[in-house]
């Protein structure tokens, strides 16, 4: 009584056959292992370290620490979308954007102000009782701070070899 399942494979002519899965995006695997993608790897982990010390503190009640969120915060969003762009290749299908001037220019201005931030992040400390939460926090956040501050500052002298041999070439 069970009759086998007759599939019939029929197309009608009307119905062009689309592939389904395209993607625009590719996924450069090698990049991370770059000195640029360790680069920013570490300024997005160190930099969010500092951010989450501070946020995790009473940070509101001094204006310098509310100074490092903004840093903090503002440069890791940027620095995230550019790691994003790289690894996914997509600086590569948008020609008309400089992406060796913007990394250069966001490197570096991310450099200076996260020495800034940095140096107020370790005065802020010491306004803050040894031993205690905040400053254990604020202590830390301030170590990471001069680290993310030193690997902007690799990745803008990357940078700038980047955009001296883009430039040379023109």
């Amino acid at each position: 009584m069970e009759r086998p399942a007759e599939v019939s494979e029929r197309r009608s002519p009307s119905v062009p056959d689309y592939n389904v899965s395209t993607s625009t995006l590719a996924f450069d695997r090698h990049f991370t292992r770059t000195a640029k993608g360790i680069l920013l790897l570490a300024e997005i982990v160190c930099g969010m370290l500092v951010w989450i010390l501070v946020g995790g503190t009473e940070y509101f009640h001094l204006s310098a620490l509310c100074w490092v969120m903004f840093v903090a915060i503002s440069c890791w969003v940027l620095t995230v979308c550019l790691f994003i762009t790289d690894l996914t290749g997509a600086h590569k299908r948008i020609p008309q954007v400089p992406w060796t001037t913007l990394s250069l220019c966001l490197n570096c201005g991310a450099a200076a102000l996260y020495l800034a931030a940095a140096v107020a992040d370790a005065l802020s400390a010491n306004q803050a009782t040894r031993g205690r939460h905040n400053y254990n926090c604020w202590a830390a956040s301030a170590f990471f701070a001069f680290l993310t501050t030193l690997c902007y500052a690799g990745s803008s002298y990357l940078s700038y070899r980047t955009w001296k041999t883009t430039e040379e070439e023109k």
